[in-house]
């Protein structure tokens, strides 16, 4: 988790532990998680989805971070 306010949470994502260099943002309330650069691809899908399932596994707490490995 990079930040968080009373609106959203930020994260920062890649595609190896030291290149985490692309970020997303997940609203507090309902809604859709989003690229901060506007790319919806097989990158951010994965990072996204990993940040719902360990929010669910964790009782709606938000992970402060993680790691998906394919």
């Amino acid at each position: 988790m990079l930040a968080e306010d009373a609106e959203a949470v930020r994260y920062a994502f890649g595609d190896a532990p030291d290149r985490l260099t692309r970020r997303l943002t997940v609203p507090r309330g309902p809604g859709t998680a989003l690229a901060d650069d506007g790319l919806t691809d097989h990158l951010f899908l994965k990072a996204a989805r990993r940040i719902s399932a360990m929010r669910a596994a964790a009782g709606g707490r938000r992970p402060e971070r993680g790691m998906s490995a394919s």
